[in-house]
């Protein structure tokens, strides 16, 4: 008998924890693999790192105490059971991939977790043991699923690099077999995404154009699209870059040999990577001192952290913006509705056009000038961009409009977490004269300033807002010190427990606040975790 209820412990026992691995391992991939940022998350996050509820099935002890072994199991069977049967699926906004990497983490992990079984079983069963040890194995091995998911990540980590090192010298020689192919880096603290959609969307009108699907801006991300992707066919390349450490766009640079670099933006962003603002100043501008000398640079005048750098290589050129002074491409005469944008486009040469867009807010306008500015200097007419910006389509959950029902519009800014955006976002808001609601958790990655940032934050959107929402009431401390610096009343925002419980506050405010008459705007801005 007590032999059935050790299998029967070991699969309620799996099924549970083969549920933890799952989460454990979706977090290491959005750490990117990263051994140290994923240590770093665990100590930041041991509530989910160390969750409350892997220490129940400790109670399987209990009938230890009485010499009973068979209760013990079967407690530990019950336990387990209802434990994975009762787990609630965590909202995701960035559902695990299982890509082979994953897979091969999968079994790693697992190959882990049955030693433990197999040594609990060596040393827990015969006639001089006793079964606590193999139920003290196998429960501190559920405790301890986030450490064990990351020593099978150093475990894999060599055959790792061969197989990357591999899938890069593949996508050089497809490269270099393309001599006509003409590829453009864009990259940025923020808006290098939706520039690249505009971009590829823009040039589409004259060119086959290939860009990085999705947010694909990592060396691996790039390698991979070049080898499943790229086409002999194709005549440009838009390369998305990322980095959240010095060397990140040079390593992709290396690869593509980019002919044109757009720089969007440079601020706080990744600063427990990056440790200051020099340093992503400085990585950023990888992409345009990479260039060559017939190259071609697009930086956003407007921004003081990208005119504050100096730029070492002396490519061509070419400055866009709103504000500045002796700009090559300036928007002017901006307007917004619940239908987008609209503004005019002047050209160094004296040329204009009137841009129509779906688009929301002054960042976008600079990310369509891009777009704009590229394009034109690759030939295509005022004419023809225009009407492809008019096509436009905004970027999943960058200020993205969506009306579900009736007279409610959603702005869907669940993508973005970093200051800059955050601010661009809370002043499309304050142009609208609708009722306001504000969703979110605050931002993450800032480094030493994160707290400081949040404050501020909350005390902009207390300006703006009608009705806030913070997800999470430990996470949102600096929100709710901003919103009480700024007199806010208790009634005047909630702060939920998690997501669910923040949406169902949003559509109860809904429904008391709706009317024919107006419609309400919701500005959802969540973080990148889980």
């Amino acid at each position: 008998m007590i032999g059935i209820l050790i299998v029967l412990f070991l699969a309620a026992w799996a099924f549970y924890t083969a549920r933890l691995i799952k989460n454990s391992i979706h977090m290491l991939q959005l750490n990117s693999y990263r051994t140290e940022r994923y240590w770093k998350w665990m100590v930041s996050h041991k509530e989910k790192a160390f969750p409350f509820q892997s220490l129940v099935p400790l109670l399987a002890f209990l009938p230890l105490l009485f010499q009973s072994e068979f209760f013990a199991l079967l407690f530990g069977i019950v336990i387990f059971g209802l434990s994975a049967y009762f787990m609630e699926e965590e909202k995701e906004k960035k559902k695990l991939v299982f890509t082979p990497r994953v897979k091969r983490l999968l079994v790693t992990t697992g190959i882990l977790f049955v030693l433990t079984a197999v040594i609990g079983l060596w040393v827990g069963i015969g006639e001089a043991r006793t079964i606590g040890w193999f139920l003290i194995l196998t429960i501190i091995s559920t405790i301890l699923v986030y450490f064990y998911t990351m020593v099978a990540n150093v475990i894999n980590w060599p055959l790792e690099m061969q197989i990357n090192q591999y899938y890069f010298h593949d996508a050089e020689k497809i490269i270099k077999q393309m001599p006509s192919l003409e590829v453009i880096g864009v990259t940025g603290s923020y808006g290098k995404t939706s520039t690249k959609h505009i971009l590829e969307t823009v040039l589409s009108s004259q060119f086959n154009v290939l860009m990085t699907p999705e947010s694909y801006n990592t060396k691996m991300g790039v390698t991979k699209t070049i080898r499943t992707m790229l086409k002999p066919y194709h005549d440009i390349f838009i390369a998305e870059m990322g980095a959240k450490q010095e060397h990140d766009i040079q390593d992709i640079c290396e690869l593509v040999h980019q002919k044109y670099g757009i720089l969007t933006a440079v601020g706080e962003q990744h600063l427990e990577t990056f440790k200051t603002l020099d340093n992503i100043k400085k990585t950023k501008f990888e992409l345009i001192e990479t260039l060559p000398h017939d190259g071609t640079a697009f930086l956003n005048k407007d921004d003081q952290n990208i005119m504050s750098y100096q730029q070492r290589n002396q490519c061509r050129t070419m400055y866009y913006g709103i504000d500045s002074v002796d700009l090559h491409y300036r928007a002017a005469d901006i307007s917004y509705s619940s239908k987008g944008s609209q503004f005019t486009v002047y050209k160094y040469d004296g040329t204009s056009i009137q841009i129509q867009t779906k688009l929301l807010g002054r960042h976008n306008i600079y990310n369509i000038l891009a777009a704009i500015a590229m394009a034109s200097e690759k030939g295509i007419s005022f004419e023809k961009i225009a009407r492809a910006v008019k096509q436009v389509a905004p970027v999943e959950h960058r200020l993205e409009l969506k009306k579900p029902s009736g007279n409610i519009t959603i702005v869907d800014d669940s993508f973005n977490s970093n200051p800059v955006g955050a601010k661009m976002a809370l002043e499309v808001l304050n142009d609208m004269p609708e009722y306001k609601i504000l969703v979110t958790p605050g931002m993450i990655e800032l480094g030493e300033k994160e707290y400081e940032l949040n404050k501020a934050f909350a005390e902009h959107a207390a300006t703006v807002c009608d009705f806030i929402i913070l997800v999470g009431k430990k996470q949102t401390e600096p929100l709710q010190e901003g919103l009480a610096a700024k007199g806010r009343e208790e009634d005047s925002y909630y702060v939920a427990d998690d997501l669910q419980d923040a949406l169902d506050k949003m559509n109860q405010v809904a429904t008391q606040n709706l009317s024919s008459s107006w419609k309400m705007i919701y500005l959802i801005r969540l973080t990148s975790e889980k």
